[in-house]
């Protein structure tokens, strides 16, 4: 079984990204053989299609209700189920793997398309591709068109194979606001020697950019009757953060964990601005406060706090509930804290709760209670014996999001680079604001918190008959309170996209939906159980009609007559 040709091809406009991965599979033996195709794509993403053709005839995946599609598959399979087409395979990715017995001489194609909203992480965009064909293959190659109208303020590609001759092969051609970026390396350039038929290409591709930015009230972009508004204002002076770390040190963070927590908390004290305060609960079946009082990070406090986290040593239980208590009263009691300061407390756990109050629903009412809006809470979870979607819920439910940190060599980086992104915020409590009247199906538009290097996306509908399509920011900074007006003339917005070749017409749309689905799944999350059926039904009517593979849905994948019948490609979540 050969593989003989395999493509990338993708197209991110507007920092939308349709990503179409096409391998042509021939079998030379002289029997039928298995063909296989894996590929592993960004969490982030949604499949959106997915076909095999073999000898002309099309096998075209079906995407419908879970519920329905498990209904379908469960009467196709009557010897109980197969493993599902798509697995988490690590960070960022997951994986999508199908196989198919190709008959001797003949021929399989299989395509596979995805999108994503490509989201701006400490000032920067990033396409993931992962390359990993375990062959040579004679016809490879991966082809970016990238198209931004704010144009592009810096790109680069990053790999984690490239050797000089695999560079011979990479072709960039930029102009302000299109990329193209080209990567077709012969077979002798994919060999890792002369002599071997083995590939150099295994790992990632990657293709990072920034786009420029001019108006103080961001850039709204319009397509067929659909709008985005982009929102990342830079160089604001930063709030000063109140931030309380609350540390698990029980049994099981014991050894490389501890260490790993130990190395990062030293970073990040390192990285605090002398106009933070800051404070260490630590918790086992006991909670130690390093102080009871929030610190200003001075040189000598930062030094004292750092002899404190050094000692770190791990035993015994977990008291989520009380550790996570005392550091709402510690930053609820604190007094001469700046006027203008955001208060986070952020929480590393890697167990269930074992101590105290060991009921997660239990807990996390406790600490909705205490919290009350006041503070961002932020949950890290760090390996796989924790509760995700307890942390998850809480942390959503209080201003924050959750992120798991694999317990890989890089661990202590995940975290650090966690603080990094949470680290400076220069708004709280935004507000865009656009015409009641003339906006429909209108995305999230209320924020808590802006950090320098993110970006604020709102998306929706307009009425047909605008002409100019009105926007108003309201934000508290560090100085002042803000108001940012701008209008955006709709004729004109929309001839940006026209004659743009390789755009995908109604791709604002696309991301309208993609976006509301997204926080549509988030909502749902910390949704009291009455509101989630609602949220759940308005979510799957949208991926059905805009054909996403979410938690909502499912791919059926149907094959030729006389093999497994169906296979199902559902959705994986982080909270399994």
């Amino acid at each position: 079984i050969k593989i003989y040709s395999l493509h990338v091809d993708c197209r991110v406009t507007s920092r939308f990204a349709h990503t179409v991965i096409t391998s042509r599979i021939v079998n030379h033996a002289n029997e039928s053989r298995e063909a296989t195709f894996e590929v592993e794509l960004p969490k982030t993403a949604f499949i959106t299609n997915f076909s095999m053709s073999i000898d002309g005839k099309v096998y075209p995946g079906i995407i419908k209700e879970k519920a329905s599609a498990q209904k379908d598959y469960d009467a196709a399979v009557s010897h109980g189920h197969s493993a599902g087409l798509v697995k988490i395979t690590g960070r960022k990715l997951e994986q999508f793997h199908v196989s198919v017995s190709v008959a001797a001489a003949s021929k399989v194609t299989f395509e596979l398309t995805y999108e994503e909203l490509l989201k701006r992480n400490l000032g920067k965009f990033e396409l993931l591709i992962k390359v990993q064909p375990k062959q040579l293959v004679k016809h490879f190659q991966i082809d970016v068109h990238i198209f931004e109208p704010q144009g592009i303020r810096f790109l680069e590609t990053d790999s984690t194979f490239m050797t000089n001759e695999l560079t011979e092969a990479l072709t960039k051609v930029q102009n302000e606001t299109k990329a193209h970026i080209f990567f077709k390396p012969t077979i002798d350039q994919q060999k890792i020697n002369p002599e071997l038929d083995e590939t150099l290409l295994n790992g990632d591709f990657v293709v990072r950019y920034d786009v420029k930015r001019r108006a103080t009230a961001g850039d709204i972009q319009i397509v067929n009757g659909y709008f985005v508004h982009y929102f990342a204002p830079h160089e604001m002076p930063v709030f000063p953060k109140n931030v309380i770390f609350v540390i698990d040190r029980s049994g099981s963070m014991a050894g490389r964990k501890i260490e790993q927590t130990r190395n990062a908390l030293l970073k990040i004290l390192q990285d605090l601005r002398p106009e933070d305060h800051f404070s260490f609960i630590t918790f086992n079946s006991k909670v130690v406060e390093w102080n009871s009082y929030l610190l200003q990070a001075t040189v000598k406090n930062v030094e004292s706090a750092a002899g404190f986290v050094q000692t770190l040593s791990a035993s015994g239980g977990t008291d989520i509930n009380r550790a996570l208590l005392a550091g709402v009263s510690v930053l609820d009691k604190a007094e001469s804290l700046p006027e203008r300061s955001v208060s986070m407390i952020i929480l590393l756990t890697d167990g269930q709760p074992t101590s105290g109050e060991t009921n997660v629903e239990v807990i996390q009412e406790n600490i909705q209670k205490a919290v009350n809006g006041k503070y961002a809470l932020f949950c890290l979870g760090f390996g796989f014996d924790v509760s995700y979607k307890f942390l998850e819920k809480m942390a959503l439910s209080n201003g924050g999001i959750a992120r798991r940190i694999y317990e890989n060599a890089d661990a202590a980086l995940q975290l650090q680079g966690f603080y990094q992104e949470v680290a400076t915020p220069t708004l709280m409590k935004i507000e865009m604001q656009y015409p009641e009247n003339a906006v429909e199906g209108l995305t999230k538009n209320n924020f808590k918190l802006f950090f320098e290097g993110s970006e604020i996306i709102v998306s929706g509908k307009m009425s047909n008959e605008l002409d100019l399509l009105p926007v108003e920011i309201k934000a508290q900074s560090h100085s002042s309170d803000l108001t940012l007006k701008e209008e955006a003339n709709v004729k004109e917005k929309e001839q940006v996209f026209q004659n743009q070749s390789y755009i995908f017409g109604n791709f604002i749309e696309r991301l309208w939906a993609y976006l509301t689905i997204q926080q549509l799944l988030e909502k749902i999350i910390s949704a009291q159980e009455e509101d989630q059926k609602t949220l759940e039904e308005q979510a799957l009517e949208l991926s059905l009609r805009y054909n996403f593979v979410t938690p909502l849905t499912s791919m059926v994948v149907t094959k030729p007559p006389g093999q497994q019948q169906a296979e199902l490609a559902n959705k994986p979540t982080e909270a399994g």
